[in-house]
């Protein structure tokens, strides 16, 4: 894609994080910085057919390929390695990353540290699927006794489900009556700097 492609792509991935929605074709000139709607909707076309956008009821709109992201190999956590060459790489979203089953998946921010040692910390947002098959040793959003936590799902050897955090600082939680497994975490996210 050329350059300067590149750049009103870029434009209007930034319009479109601020206002989840595209503009007339009109006001697309000013947004990519093009002088008249000929030149936009020619935009348009070779957006359309690099797959970025598409039309839907006569209007642009993003599609998956919009909102992904170079995946530009691995980076060790060792000793550096050679660099990769910048254009081979795929594109992904993390949908595709986290996101095994859209309608059986929802998020959850984490609150509190009574999961640190297993890598989840206060703010994450946890990737979790409802209606999975849950087995013991799973991470799980569960509701016990009308409260919600995230917890591994443990067993007594006489068959009772408990909970158990993985920070030593945090009893196990036996339920006094109901335990419902909400689902299994699948994934997590996190941000350093905003």
């Amino acid at each position: 894609m050329p350059e300067t492609d590149v750049q009103h792509l870029e434009r209007l991935r930034t319009y479109w994080k601020r206002h989840h929605a595209f503009p007339s074709m009109a006001k697309l000139c000013e947004v990519v910085g093009l002088s008249s709607t000929a030149s936009v909707f020619d935009l348009v076309s070779r957006l359309k057919n690099a797959g970025f956008v598409q039309r839907v009821e006569g209007r642009i709109a993003p599609t998956k390929r919009f909102f992904g992201r170079p995946l530009v190999g691995s980076v060790r956590a060792g000793l550096p390695q050679p660099r990769q060459d910048e254009d081979d790489f795929e594109v992904l979203t993390l949908d595709d990353y986290l996101v095994p089953d859209p309608n059986r998946t929802f998020l959850a921010r984490v609150k509190g540290d009574s999961m640190r040692d297993a890598a989840l910390m206060d703010g994450d947002l946890v990737v979790v699927q409802k209606n999975c098959p849950t087995k013991v040793g799973d991470i799980v959003v569960a509701v016990v006794d009308g409260q919600v936590t995230v917890k591994h799902l443990r067993q007594e050897p006489g068959g009772r489900f408990y909970l158990q955090a993985a920070n030593p600082d945090y009893a196990d939680i036996f339920p006094d009556g109901d335990l419902e497994i909400l689902g299994v975490v699948v994934g997590q996210c996190r941000t350093y700097r905003r």
